[in-house]
């Protein structure tokens, strides 16, 4: 029989055991109370705190400063009202207690994307990320830039892959549209002249001539940022033109003396897309405004004048949308309009994103010119200049202008 100290001593075991099996094997401290674990401390694995953005969604925003402004920017999500749950961060409505629900495959089974998510950023040419301290790329998907090294893919004479019709809407890459008419002429008209022609005449924009060494009237007396934005104010859309140095066969001797160098054509070509975007930003002519590039006609049938005449080109709209701008190009359509097809269905790379084709004594169509694939530059990215050199009156101003039939990009005014 057991004595009286056993019976206290196994009383004593006995508790310590039932203790123990009631704290999950750990003895309380004393004075402490144990918590046994349950649904209103669990929290679901890998989310924040209510208000507080999940790592990845934090993660995320911490790369959507403007590096191109040098100055901090908002997020590419856009902001969302007081209340209201931020894509990517856990709603602070929610209860604590509500587990996060997992990500839904869409049709294809990959998980879906919010709608909103940041793209990828472009380049100034392929394989490169842009400087810093350079203003955003303006990519056009259909016309990828030609490569630096003259014998790569892409360059002139060198197949860089399939064809590339250079089609697509240019307005999804910011351009702004105009369709309708358009006179263009040496001297910008004063602004009294463009308020009176301002609905007496049939023409909603005009082309101006903004910069280049090869322009025929240097000295524009008119032609400022006042009156950019006073033209702009009456209703104008304008279509800058670039003449910059021309082919090495260029036909008119007036321009022989501004023929560009066989040496770095592709360098000299960038120099000057630079400094196209350059005049325009001078005049108010904003990111994702066209400029038109003018290449007067030249002898392209010679293969060395065209391929040197080609790399100008290519390293042109290079620079051109390097700097957030669209490059058109304008030629005769015998000439320059006829060599760019030829290249384009060879495969070269770093073309127009529009194109803007001197066929005179014809009827104005945008669709008609037989130089083009029907299929190729196709919407929004073609102007026809029909009639040339025609004195024409309205308002009680007479001037002597071309005449163009536009479906494409034209400047935007700050």
């Amino acid at each position: 029989m057991a004595t009286k100290n056993q019976m206290i001593r196994r009383a004593v075991l006995l508790s310590a055991a039932l203790a123990s099996m009631a704290t999950g094997g750990v003895m309380p401290a004393s004075g402490a109370e144990p918590t046994p674990p349950g649904p209103t401390t669990a929290r679901p694995s890998g989310s924040g705190q209510p208000g507080e953005p999940s790592g990845a969604s934090s993660g995320a925003s911490t790369g959507a400063t403007g590096a191109s402004s040098g100055k901090e920017t908002a997020p590419q999500q856009s902001t969302t009202p007081s209340g209201q749950a931020t894509p990517g961060a856990p709603d602070s409505s929610s209860s604590s207690t509500t587990p996060t629900p997992p990500t839904t495959p869409d049709s294809s089974g990959s998980p879906s994307t919010p709608p909103d998510a940041p793209s990828g950023t472009a380049s100034d040419a392929p394989g490169t990320p842009p400087s810093p301290s350079d203003p955003r790329a303006l990519p056009d998907p259909a016309a990828p830039d030609a490569p630096l090294d003259p014998r790569a893919p892409g360059a002139p004479g060198v197949p860089g892959g399939p064809p590339s019709l250079v089609t697509g809407d240019p307005r999804d890459f910011g351009a702004q549209i105009f369709r309708g008419n358009a006179f263009d002429t040496c001297q910008a008209p004063s602004v009294s002249t463009m308020r009176a022609w301002k609905g007496a005449s049939p023409f909603g924009a005009v082309g101006v001539y903004i910069g280049g060494r090869g322009r025929a009237c240097p000295k524009q007396k008119h032609l400022s940022p006042a009156w950019v934005a006073a033209v702009h104010k009456q209703g104008w859309k304008l279509l800058p033109v670039y003449v910059g140095s021309q082919s090495p066969c260029v036909i008119a001797k007036n321009k022989r003396k501004v023929r560009m160098s066989g040496k770095d054509p592709y360098g000299q070509g960038r120099r000057e897309g630079q400094d196209a975007v350059r005049q325009a930003r001078k005049l108010g002519m904003a990111q994702h405004s066209a400029v038109y590039l003018d290449m007067e006609a030249y002898r392209y049938k010679n293969k060395k004048c065209a391929d040197t005449t080609l790399r100008f080109v290519q390293g042109w709209n290079s620079a051109v949308r390097a700097q957030g701008y669209v490059a058109g190009f304008y030629s005769s359509a015998n000439s320059g309009i006829a060599h760019l097809e030829k290249a384009r269905a060879a495969g070269a790379r770093g073309l127009p994103t529009a194109v803007w084709f001197a066929r005179w004594r014809v009827r104005p169509s945008v669709n008609g010119e037989r130089n083009l694939n029907p299929k190729a530059w196709q919407p929004h990215r073609r102007i026809h200049q029909h009639t040339g050199n025609k004195k024409r009156t309205y308002g009680g101003r007479t001037v002597s202008v071309d005449h163009n039939l536009v479906d494409a990009p034209v400047a935007i005014i700050k």
